[in-house]
């Protein structure tokens, strides 16, 4: 995933549950607090995929969600990034053997960033994101220019 200079000043993220048991959407709001601040790197949760950068699919995706997923990643304009949060989001995890689950994100939509984890760390979504955007964790510009 590579980002030109103007995308790295700000990353929106717009959440799409698709299911399970809600820890990983609790994760994920715990890092949009002002303990991991996603807002020094430009991040925030959008209202509408219109105005989103990133989608950010939290839970197994299952046939009944899997249109409304394909659909809210068609109105996400170019260039968009889609991250799998938790071990669901990548694979289907505990539900992968039910009967309505399909799997992970990547079975809907292409991923660009699978942070595995049951539930996942507001931390690993906060280096994914930094790495994304060009921040070291020293706090520098990783970026040559």
């Amino acid at each position: 995933m590579k980002l030109s200079l103007l995308q790295r000043k700000s990353l929106w993220l717009y959440h799409f549950n698709s299911g399970g048991c809600n820890g990983c959407d609790i994760e994920l709001v715990a890092f949009l607090t002002s303990r991991y601040d996603p807002e020094r790197l430009g991040v925030q949760l959008v209202p509408s995929p219109r105005h989103a950068d990133v989608l950010v699919v939290t839970g197994p995706v299952t046939s009944q969600v899997a249109p409304a997923l394909r659909s809210i990643y068609d109105q996400i304009p170019y260039p968009k990034y889609v991250v799998a949060l938790g071990t669901c989001a990548c694979s289907g995890g505990v539900f992968a053997d039910c009967y309505n689950v399909l799997g992970g994100a990547g079975e809907v939509v292409p991923v660009d960033v699978k942070i595995p984890g049951c539930p996942a760390s507001p931390r690993a979504l906060l280096k994914a994101l930094s790495k994304v955007v060009g921040v070291s964790n020293h706090g520098g510009n990783t970026s040559p220019e």
